[in-house]
């Protein structure tokens, strides 16, 4: 398997993602009505600034999903399919980085959107 090169990688990668996401039970009622065709681009947008350096995502993850009612299962749920997605799809030096950056962003995601207990 190759590594992750282009925005396209990442293209392939978010919608594999997503597909499996929207058939898992506990995530998938998070995206009854959602709104994919625009939701995609800008998370591709998210993860190739993150992985690749390329401009282009403006906004703000963290407050997009505060007042949402998550839980911590949701986080790794949610994470374990993020990287089991992405290990059957790539191998290398940016699927490592993604597994870095997925560690820091569910932490986050986490403190700032979870109520406090």
């Amino acid at each position: 398997m190759a590594d992750i090169q282009t925005r396209e990688d990442i293209d392939t990668f978010i919608r594999a993602f997503y597909g499996k996401v929207v058939g898992d039970e506990s995530l998938s009622p998070f995206f009854k009505n959602f709104d994919f065709e625009g939701h995609i681009p800008r998370m591709v947008d998210f993860w190739s600034f993150l992985l690749l350096d390329q401009p282009g995502y403006t906004g703000n993850v963290i407050e997009k999903h505060i007042g949402m009612p998550l839980e911590k299962e949701h986080f790794d749920r949610w994470a374990h399919i993020f990287e089991e997605t992405l290990e059957n799809l790539f191998e290398g030096e940016k699927v490592k980085l993604a597994k870095e950056k997925l560690v820091v962003l569910k932490w986050t995601m986490e403190n700032k959107v979870l109520p406090k207990q």
